[in-house]
């Protein structure tokens, strides 16, 4: 990855403009870590990369960004510019397009995030950026309260990198947080999940929670129950324990599973009528919260005669076949019979067992 974005690099100065990788690939580069995004700032304009690269992409060309796609990797690239007067408290009003690399990265977020690297692999370290890294620590650029002001975003940003990459919010970044957090109400509930999905889904998950609660934006973002969230390797049967479904945004499937593991704590999660039911998968994060050992829910499920009603040896033509009847509601009675014998262990799920079965229980009807 990185030596294509160098290519593009190299492709952009070759047309007479500076161009450089900037942000969070250059701070993973340099701790080690693989990163899918690469971030580029350019003094060209958005119609001078367009000019480049013929299927440059501008979704954000008010914004003075464009993506180029090179060997299915998404490169963003961003004209160096100034930014003014922030739209309730997330997007710049106005901005406009500077030459000055330093000065562009001067509206960036934190120090770790302003480091950049040239065409030839050289990194550039304006502000101390690598200091940072080396401390483990996030400091903003220029004064925390004004970055968090101009966008509120920032703060979950700061909990976010702090949580992935394991380092320490500096006092003055903390402090402004707490300033400036009920400003986060501003963000929208999409944009605040996706920053919580990436906290709750980290190897440092505890640490995030808990800077989450220190900061006291558990209440900010309507986490009631964050402190009592047992930790799993899920993020489903981490959003069932907060109980948010009616205020944060998820698919429909998301929402039967957080439903249906919330009906599941209150049940026997090795009672084989329950395993059936809600599953393997819903039933073994619910075993999980209560202390139940995953390896006996997956044995008692393992035990089931069959696992869905698909799985029963006979269908509903074969029923009307043996029973020479035209197919009606009739067969969704028979099968209902069939799946409680066969759950019961009254009746083993073999194609002539249950045939006979019919024809000796139903064929008398008809």
């Amino acid at each position: 990855m990185l030596d294509t974005a160098l290519k593009l690099l190299n492709r952009i100065e070759e047309n007479g403009f500076k161009a450089y990788i900037v942000g969070g690939f250059v701070r993973d580069y340099l701790l080690g870590i693989d990163s899918l995004d690469v971030d580029i700032c350019t003094d060209a304009r958005p119609k001078d990369i367009r000019d480049i690269f013929q299927d440059a992409c501008l979704p954000k060309e008010e914004y003075g960004s464009v993506t180029v796609n090179i060997k299915n990797i998404r490169f963003e690239i961003t004209t160096f510019r100034k930014e003014y007067t922030y739209y309730q408290h997330r997007k710049p009003l106005e901005f406009e397009y500077i030459d000055d690399l330093r000065e562009d990265l001067k509206r960036r977020d934190f120090l770790i995030n302003t480091l950049c690297m040239d065409k030839d692999g050289v990194i550039l370290d304006f502000f101390d950026g690598k200091k940072d890294l080396d401390e483990r620590i996030i400091h903003t650029v220029g004064d925390s309260f004004l970055k968090f002001s101009e966008d509120a975003f920032r703060i979950l940003r700061a909990v976010r990198i702090a949580t992935v990459l394991n380092f320490q919010l500096s006092e003055e970044v903390k402090l402004a947080i707490f300033r400036t957090k009920h400003l986060l109400k501003e963000i929208s509930y999409e944009r605040k999940k996706e920053e919580l999905d990436k906290i709750f889904s980290s190897v440092y998950a505890d640490y995030g929670i808990h800077l989450l609660l220190e900061l006291g934006l558990d209440q900010e973002l309507e986490l009631s129950k964050l402190k009592d969230v047992i930790l799993l390797d899920d993020l489903v049967g981490i959003w069932a324990q907060l109980d948010v479904v009616g205020i944060y945004p998820f698919t429909n499937n998301e929402k039967s599973l957080i439903k249906n593991i919330q009906t599941v704590l209150r049940l026997n999660n090795l009672n084989h009528r329950v395993l059936y039911q809600y599953g393997l998968y819903v039933n073994s994060l619910a075993a999980q919260l209560k202390g139940i050992s995953k390896k006996d829910v997956s044995y008692q499920y393992n035990q089931l005669p069959i696992k869905s009603r698909n799985e029963i040896a006979v269908d509903g033509l074969e029923i009307a076949q043996i029973l020479g009847r035209t197919p009606g509601k009739y067969i969704r009675d028979i099968l209902d019979d069939l799946e409680n014998k066969i759950l019961d262990l009254e009746l083993v799920n073999d194609h002539q067992v249950l045939l006979d079965y019919i024809d000796e229980h139903y064929g008398s009807t008809q």
